[in-house]
């Protein structure tokens, strides 16, 4: 009996179809960093998706994202009757969706180490949160300077130089865009806001992440919004 293999490409979108119907809800491009994290890794990774965007710090805000998770944040990921309502929760479920796009980095090292900074960022660094907010519109130079946030500044700064020091001077975290490089790109906003300080290296770090299509993708959705969060776009002296 003959069989038939189908072409790699076709296959490939063949399992994308069967497995597109996915929801994205998020918040505002311009502040929510978290929802930018699991957008930007479905549009570098081209996973079909619908986006849903509800306006943060707003009268009906709670009502409107308990339509979709009674946690009472975004991003949430709808897939079929699954919900998922954890940036990295979201990144993890897409990478075993998809396996064929590598989400991760195929080396067992390196996805053990990719892991594990995306773990730390997604519970730490709250002197960094807290005191340089995400708002990609806003230009806050000097501002945010606190003793814990440069701390977290430099612990951030000590990964990315021991990635990109194996990875290769002008790749990114593991050579090719990843989870961990998505992760990582509310943190390249606030560094771009905030006209952070890094070392030559780094600082090329960031610009190839501010200019990757997927990310470059958020910050013009950004730009385009009209929406505002008074709270979040004046610096107080």
């Amino acid at each position: 009996m003959q069989s038939t293999e189908l072409d790699p490409i076709l296959s490939q979108a063949l399992g994308d179809a069967t497995r597109a119907g996915l929801k994205l809800v998020i918040g505002n491009k311009n502040y929510s960093s978290w929802s930018m994290r699991p957008w930007v890794a479905m549009t570098a990774f081209n996973i079909p998706f619908e986006e849903v965007k509800i306006l943060l710090d707003q009268p009906a805000t709670s009502m409107a994202i308990a339509e979709y998770s009674l946690a009472g944040r975004v991003p949430v990921l709808v897939a079929g009757e699954t919900t998922v309502w954890d940036s990295l929760a979201i990144c993890e479920y897409l990478a075993e969706q998809f396996p064929e796009k590598n989400l991760w980095p195929q080396n067992v090292a390196q996805r053990a180490l990719a892991r594990s900074m995306c773990a730390e960022m997604h519970s730490g660094f709250g002197d960094l949160r807290k005191a340089m907010w995400m708002n990609i519109r806003a230009s806050f130079p000097g501002k945010g300077r606190t003793t814990g946030a440069q701390a977290d500044i430099g612990r951030i700064g000590e990964m990315w130089e021991d990635c990109l020091s194996a990875a290769g001077a002008h790749q990114f975290l593991f050579g090719e865009f990843s989870i961990a490089d998505a992760y990582f790109a509310p943190v390249v906003m606030r560094f771009n806001t905030y006209d952070v300080s890094l070392a030559p290296a780094l600082q090329a770090y960031v610009e190839r992440v501010t200019a990757h299509p997927a990310v470059a993708k958020w910050i013009a959705g950004a730009l385009q919004e009209t929406d505002s969060l008074p709270a979040y776009d004046i610096y107080p002296d």
